[in-house]
């Protein structure tokens, strides 16, 4: 799978995880499904910016700007993570964050399906979108799970921090139970 193929699967499945939330039976289902928003939206974050956005940069130099707005939008979409991520199961503004992370999610992806991946796909080739979706599906395996809107979100500083993050998260997901990635 290339990776322009690999990212609009993740928003299909992060679509997907919204519909799961909205047709949960109880609060218990819903916070399942929120910590999986988490961890696959923090996880997908962290390899975009990571490997993403950098060759966006270097393929579309008239583009930087457009990537840039893409990292402001990950900012937001991280701050909610972090609101989400603290939330007890059953805490009443649990549905507005979720509704505010499918509104910030749904124009990300909307201008990043819509604008960026056409334009990257038409500047860089086969071959090397097929070798990046090769790297992509290997750094979700070691990404981060939780949302970090501190730490930096471009290299060389986020290859840095990066996997002390993931490292970390991964504790923490096991010291909580949650599901291992």
């Amino acid at each position: 799978m290339d990776a322009i193929e690999l990212l609009k699967r993740d928003h299909r499945m992060v679509e997907q995880l919204f519909r799961d939330y909205h047709s949960a039976a109880s609060g218990g289902q819903r916070r399942a499904v929120v910590e999986t928003l988490v961890r696959e939206v923090s996880r997908h974050a962290a390899v975009e910016e990571l490997m993403v956005y950098p060759l966006a940069k270097r393929a579309l130099p008239g583009e930087v700007q457009e990537v840039e707005e893409h990292l402001a939008e990950h900012m937001a979409v991280k701050k909610t993570l972090l609101a989400l991520d603290k939330l007890s199961v059953d805490d009443p503004r649990e549905s507005e964050l979720v509704e505010r992370l499918r509104q910030e999610i749904e124009d990300h992806v909307r201008e990043e399906e819509g604008e960026l991946l056409p334009r990257l796909r038409d500047a860089v080739s086969q071959t090397d979108l097929d070798r990046l979706g090769e790297l992509l599906a290997q750094a979700r395996q070691t990404a981060p799970t939780r949302p970090h809107p501190h730490a930096p979100d471009e290299p060389p500083a986020l290859s840095l921090a990066g996997p002390v993050a993931a490292a970390y998260d991964r504790l923490r997901d096991r010291l909580q139970g949650r599901p291992r990635t």
